[in-house]
């Protein structure tokens, strides 16, 4: 868990979107943050994995791979019983 950690990202349309950050996991072998819209809370949070990009920096990116998506949650929810 964090303690409120604050990131700003910037969205598509090059707008900055602020987030809390709820949490931190590692699940096989691959890092995921857990974000809370700052905007609009009550929307749900997002999921993204944390990667390296080729000059080693972190960069967070979007799962697309519903099944990946799905078992990070589980795993979410199992830690949160």
């Amino acid at each position: 868990m964090t303690d409120n950690e604050k990131i700003t990202l910037i969205d598509e349309d090059n707008n900055e979107q602020e987030f809390t950050i709820l949490d931190y996991l590692e699940v096989e072998d691959k890092r995921y943050v857990v974000l809370l819209p700052d905007a609009d809370p009550d929307n749900g949070a997002i999921i993204l994995r944390i990667e390296l990009d080729d000059a080693g920096d972190e960069v967070l990116v979007e799962i697309e791979d519903d099944d990946e998506f799905d078992h990070v949650v589980e795993i979410l929810e199992s830690e949160a019983e």
